[in-house]
């Protein structure tokens, strides 16, 4: 197609495809986007495929149109429009006029109407059309000059195309829905025409007016029923040919706007601005600040101009002034300037402070450019700055403190009395309203545009670290990323007292926890390379037999790691069902769809899944971890994260150790490698079933809390109450069905995915759990409870008083509905035992800082804690740890802990 192509996109058909295909997105107060972003996803798509084209985007307009009048029950069955798709309508018309696209939405008629009069205009000009479409009646336009594409899958569809699809040509597609109907629009068709019987009266008369020309030919056709076809046609002739008219795309609309006047405008930059800041479409909103900056169109400055007092310090005078000023406030916001993210590796560049809002000072202590200023002496600074930081009763606000204390930690200087952390604070205020860093939360709290540092540092491997940013620019952003800490945290801080629960959260837990996870990343963990270096080899040789085999299955070499190919063989060279589809059409090799092809017994599917699972260790942890062994200490220093997860668990990073697999012997192996020191051991303490005492606790269920007081087996018990059997005679297969129901139901699963993971059909799982609801009533009431509970007041508490927001609890949407009430049951056991391992953490933080032992936690998994313990000192650690740990929550049941000793941490888990 040319680039001087019309393309006219079916903006009505995209709005609902995108809605019901994509995952729900929505702003931190509830406006729901994710329709909104995936057509803008698709049109800027096309306007890359289609460089210098003109992209005109049509919307059906509200209100009745001809075919209303024509048959009064057209599109009658379609249920109304979900509220949360119609909120997104007007944000989504107004996003394509700000990004150039001329957009057209005419009454009376629907969108097909609109893009056929102007596809049929623009051929009588001969300007070829592409018509972007996912609706089937389209096909009825194709012709030499225009095409279809389908940007969700991909897919072009010519008048060949149409004819391979459909068994007939365009001009017989209106027809074609005429005789069989289309449920989708309420085309009521003639009763008893199906695709079938549609195509074989076109392929064998012609079109309908030639069918109903010679009815005395249609017993004759070599089609089901065609002896009794020909009366029920007859019969229902009026019927057909109102669906032919109903069918029929309109060519005659009169618009106000022709083919060949359709223009693409520049973007309208305010606009854009306006719209993504509202909608918090992040990297839209920074494309458009980046393409409005280098624009010569006006854009209008903000309504409010802060008027800010900042400085850059360069001499004693002004130094000692500032001390003063920190000193008499007692409270100051404080951030560090380094060289790096790696708080274990980053180096000082300057220090920044703020007192009262819209003052700031910086003081830069290691630029490097040509041409820097004369600049205070680091050691000299830190030495009369240490004991500011140093006093626990002077208290810091920082943003993600815990860096700031690693990267001071390695200058020698223990900071302490870090009191407030305005990231921590958005995170217990509300967990998943949005991203918790600076620029989002002086967006979202102080309607604030921070400068981000790819604005004076540049992008990729061209960025200039902080040492190398002129002090003109670099002292005005260290100084406003102090200032906008302090506002946060006052902000922040009203709205958090508001609440008790979540004020004691957030003093109580997170801001405790944050010196303990600093101490333990800069202890890290110990682990042997040269085992890692085998496990690499040995993992290799086992992904060559794998390739090995797998190319004697297919007959043929071929990229295991290659979508396409491996769809290939799959599908096409061994012909196997295919089971799901890709966005773009093509047939699915996503693990999901790989399990289900095992699960029926193919071989193929089965050693791709092992080689994926071996070659992600491979990659991820035995090729990598050596390479992130810290040269200064010989550790690993992974980075645990206290604001991501919606729940309250931590999560970590480079490494990320949760996902280190226990239940493969590979995964295992990577554990052997995390070692102890020399005369060291590895102690790894473990809550038992910590979520299902949890759930006993909350549910209250009498048998529940009898299983978990009286030490019993409580997956054995279950399978006792389920199956209907004595406890001594519960087999092993029945506790492990049991279990799949115990923990199932905490995460929401149905009868459908408890069928699928024991291996029955779906009435007996349903019976299963029917009978589990019989025996545990309490269990079953919590859940309607808790769901109950969730959508008067958008939001579950875990057993200390942590808030998860639940903004899908009310949706229309019932599949969004459900999976937002599924939520809310899981998520207080979830959060309950994230809250219970962070406060034991405190606790034994706390224990051992005051103790004389040689031990320290190393690593933090899940409901795990891993300490390095001297040798001589375990049996003495391990008699305070586990009662330490069972303490950290009063529970109405046992809240056990496990612990075992070992050289690696494979053997002491």
């Amino acid at each position: 197609m040319s680039a001087s192509a019309l393309v006219l996109v079916d903006g009505s058909s995209y709005l609902y495809r995108a809605y019901f295909a994509l995952p729900p997105l929505s702003t931190s107060s509830g406006q729901p986007t994710g329709a909104v972003r995936g057509v803008l996803n698709m049109l800027r798509s096309l306007r890359k495929q289609y460089p210098g084209s003109v992209i005109a985007v049509v919307f059906d307009a509200k209100g009745p149109t001809f075919r209303d009048e024509l048959f009064e029950q057209y599109k009658a069955q379609r249920p109304p429009m979900p509220d949360d798709l119609r909120a997104q309508i007007e944000p989504l018309h107004q996003c394509v006029q700000a990004e150039g696209f001329p957009l057209l939405c005419v009454e009376g008629v629907e969108a097909d109407d609109v893009i056929g009069t102007l596809a049929l205009e623009a051929c009588s000009q001969n300007m070829p059309v592409v018509i972007s479409t996912g609706d089937k009646d389209m096909a009825q336009l194709v012709t030499e000059r225009v095409t279809l594409v389908n940007t969700m899958y991909n897919t072009a569809t010519d008048e060949a195309g149409v004819k391979e699809k459909y068994g007939i040509g365009p001009e017989l597609i209106i027809d074609f829905l005429a005789l069989m109907g289309d449920k989708s629009d309420n085309i009521p068709g003639v009763p008893g025409v199906g695709e079938k019987t549609a195509l074989g009266l076109l392929q064998g008369l012609g079109d309908m007016d030639s069918i109903y020309a010679n009815l005395d030919k249609v017993a004759e056709l070599p089609i089901r029923g065609a002896k009794t076809l020909a009366a029920k046609l007859l019969e229902h002739k009026d019927q057909a040919y109102l669906s032919r008219q109903l069918a029929t795309i309109k060519t005659d609309v009169k618009l106000a706007v022709q083919a060949t006047e359709l223009q693409m405008h520049e973007p309208n930059y305010a606009q854009q601005l306006e719209l993504y800041r509202q909608l918090e479409f992040r990297g839209w909103l920074a494309e458009a600040e980046e393409a409005a900056s280098k624009s010569t169109a006006t854009i209008p400055e903000p309504a409010a101009v802060v008027e800010t007092n900042y400085s850059t310090i360069f001499t004693q005078a002004e130094l000692n002034q500032w001390l003063a000023k920190l000193k008499q406030a007692g409270i100051f916001a404080f951030d560090t300037e380094t060289t790096s993210v790696d708080a274990q590796q980053a180096q000082l560049v300057g220090l920044s402070f703020a007192v009262t809002p819209n003052e700031a000072a910086y003081v830069p202590l290691a630029h490097s450019y040509m041409g820097v200023p004369q600049q205070l002496p680091l050691e000299d600074v830190l030495a009369q700055i240490r004991p500011l930081l140093e006093d626990a009763g002077c208290i810091k606000i920082c943003q993600n403190g815990k860096y700031d204390i690693n990267v001071l930690a390695r200058y020698q200087i223990d900071m302490r009395g870090v009191l407030h952390d305005s990231m921590l604070a958005s995170y217990v205020l509300n967990a998943t309203a949005t991203r918790h860093d600076m620029d989002s939360l002086a967006r979202m709290y102080l309607q604030r545009e921070t400068t981000p540092f790819e604005k004076i540092a540049g992008k990729g491997a061209k960025q200039l670290t902080f040492a190398q940013i002129d002090l003109a620019v670099a002292g005005h952003y260290a100084a406003e990323d102090a200032d906008i800490t302090l506002q946060l945290h006052q902000t922040l801080q009203e709205k958090l007292q508001k609440i008790e629960s979540l004020a004691r959260v957030y003093a109580d837990i997170e801001i405790p926890l944050m010196p303990v996870l600093a101490r333990i990343e800069r202890k890290g963990a110990l682990v042997d390379a040269n085992l890692l270096g085998l496990q690499s080899l040995e993992l290799g040789e086992k992904l060559t037999e794998l390739e090995r085999q797998a190319y004697a299955i297919a007959g043929q070499p071929f990229n295991l790691a290659s979508p396409k190919q491996l769809g290939e063989v799959l599908y096409e060279k061994l012909g196997l069902p295919v089971l799901g589809k890709t966005n773009k059409g093509q047939p699915s090799t996503a693990e999901a769809v790989l399990s289900q092809l095992a699960e029926q017994g193919h071989e193929l599917p089965v050693l791709l899944m092992e080689y994926r699972s071996l070659s992600k260790l491979k990659s991820t942890y035995t090729d990598r971890l050596p390479e992130q062994i810290n040269p200064l200490t010989g550790r690993i220093h992974t980075s645990y994260h206290q604001a991501v997860t919606a729940t309250g668990r931590l999560s970590s990073s480079d490494p990320n150790l949760q996902n280190i697999p226990i239940r493969t012997a590979e995964g295992r192996r990577i554990r052997q490698a995390f070692i102890a020191a020399p005369e060291h051991c590895l102690l790894a303490a473990d809550y038992s079933q910590i979520e299902l005492r949890i759930m006993a606790h909350l549910a209250q269920d009498s048998s529940l809390l009898e299983a978990f007081r009286n030490d019993r087996d409580v997956h054995k018990a279950t399978a006792a109450e389920v199956f209907g059997v004595a406890l001594d005679e519960v087999t092993s297969e029945q506790r492990r069905n049991a279990k799949a129901i115990n923990f199932g139901l905490i995460y929401g699963m149905s009868a459908h995915g408890l069928a699928k993971q024991i291996g029955s059909n779906r009435t007996e799982a349903q019976q299963y759990i029917d009978r589990y609801f019989e025996r545990y009533p309490g269990v079953l009431a919590y859940m309607e409870n808790t769901r109950k509970q969730a959508a008067e007041q958008g939001y579950v508490e875990t057993l200390f008083g942590r808030r998860l927001y639940l903004p899908e609890i009310k949706a229309k949407n019932p599949m969004l509905r459900k999976a937002a009430e599924r939520t809310a049951i899981n998520a207080p056991m979830q959060g309950t035992a994230a809250d219970i391992i962070k406060r034991a953490m405190i606790a034994v933080d706390a224990w051992l800082s005051d103790s004389d032992l040689r031990a320290h936690v190393v690593l933090q998994v899940h409901d795990e804690l891993v300490l390095e313990v001297h040798q001589d000192d375990v049996e003495q650690v391990r008699k305070k740890l586990l009662p330490l740990m069972s303490q950290a929550a009063q529970l109405d049941v046992p809240l056990l802990v496990e612990a075992g000793v070992g050289n690696n941490w494979d053997e002491a888990h």
